[in-house]
């Protein structure tokens, strides 16, 4: 008879096996837990789903915001009446909602008008510049329009011919004009803009409320425009909380061109009119109307007197590169004949001088 096995070799055996089993299946289940696997996916499901740009989008960077903005309709709801309540003018722009284009920091100065830096040569070029028209202008007033008799103090001259589309946008009501300036100087050019449909806002500190409709088409705003914003973080800088950019002032109101854009801001102007070049806020002007002083550098504005007249000069030759086009110039006479602290070249410490932008549209 053959010998029978002992139990326990059985039982071993088993318990082994099953000892295996086990220990591949943990195994397993580990590797799934610490490297799962991806599910493979179906590339023509995936394009599917990927959101397409339009072909408006492709051409144009930023175009559906622009056109968000455009359909924006800004309410300026505060009257001049007593009593009547005071809330806040325009509905903020979310930001961001503009791709803004590379920021330079400096213009390209132009060569210098000798061979070796003066102030005699700097000057002359510089006042010659601004006494010669590059385009003609047949109606530079308001008084060529049917109804306009009054003449303002000063000649705040715009373009109003024809092929210039200032005129078509005060006829059908569509046009729009920012005024700077201090609360001392006459309105009366802001008023007649306003009474020919004009939608006019004149940027006053001094006024005392921070926005007062006066008519159906004139607001004043208690507003300073600037070449910088105020940083919140500095002390000193939060006393002019009221102070802020041309281009960070048109992001706020909604508006996305302005027809017309008239300064007298107190030797303010240059270095405004710098950060508005450098911006590419002045592409978004039609005519500029400055008036202009030059019986010291200005603000901010550093150099000896040959570098700060090819300054200048620069500046008013960026404008000339963006197609803006002098096409007025005014000597006040009634101002101290002053160039630079000197009585010399014949000069006028103030000039008011008139561009149009033959790209306008």
């Amino acid at each position: 008879m053959p010998k029978e096995r002992p139990l326990w070799r059985g039982l071993a055996f088993r318990l082994c096996l099953l000892s295996a089993a086990l220990f591949l299946c943990l195994q397993l289940g580990m590797r799934r837990s610490w490297c799962p696997e991806e599910k493979p996916r179906d590339p023509a499901v995936a394009t599917a789903r990927a959101p397409s740009p339009s072909r408006g989008a492709e051409q144009r960077p930023g175009a559906a915001a622009v056109a968000a903005g455009d359909r924006r309709r800004v309410t300026y709801v505060r009257s001049g009446r007593r009593g009547s309540a005071q809330p806040a003018c325009c509905a903020l722009q979310p930001p961001g909602g503009r791709r803004r284009k590379t920021i330079r920091w400096h213009i390209e100065l132009q060569p210098w008008a000798s061979p070796t830096p003066s102030l005699s040569y700097e000057a002359l070029r510089f006042l010659k510049y601004i006494s010669t028209s590059q385009i003609s202008c047949e109606h530079v007033n308001l008084n060529s329009l049917k109804g306009y008799s009054e003449t303002a103090k000063k000649p705040w001259s715009i373009c109003l011919d024809e092929r210039f589309s200032l005129i078509h946008r005060m006829r059908s009501k569509q046009c729009r004009l920012y005024s700077l300036g201090l609360g001392n100087d006459d309105n009366q050019f802001e008023t007649s803009m306003a009474s020919s449909g004009c939608e006019v806002h004149r940027f006053d500190p001094s006024i005392k409320s921070a926005h007062i409709q006066q008519g159906q088409h004139l607001w004043y705003h208690r507003l300073s425009i600037d070449w910088r914003d105020p940083n919140p973080a500095i002390a000193a800088h939060k006393l002019h909380s009221n102070t802020k950019k041309l281009g960070t002032i048109l992001n706020e109101f909604g508006h996305q061109k302005i027809d017309v854009l008239k300064a007298d801001v107190e030797s303010a102007e240059w270095k405004i009119l710098e950060n508005l070049i450098l911006e590419d806020v002045v592409e978004r002007i039609g005519q500029l109307v400055f008036e202009v002083h030059i019986h010291w550098p200005g603000f901010e504005v550093s150099g000896n007197d040959s570098t700060v007249v090819r300054y200048w000069y620069s500046l008013l030759r960026e404008l000339e590169l963006k197609d803006f086009k002098l096409f007025h110039t005014y000597k006040d006479l009634s101002k101290p004949q002053m160039f630079l602290k000197k009585e010399a070249f014949n000069a006028s410490s103030c000039y008011t001088l008139s561009w149009v932008n033959t790209r306008w549209k």
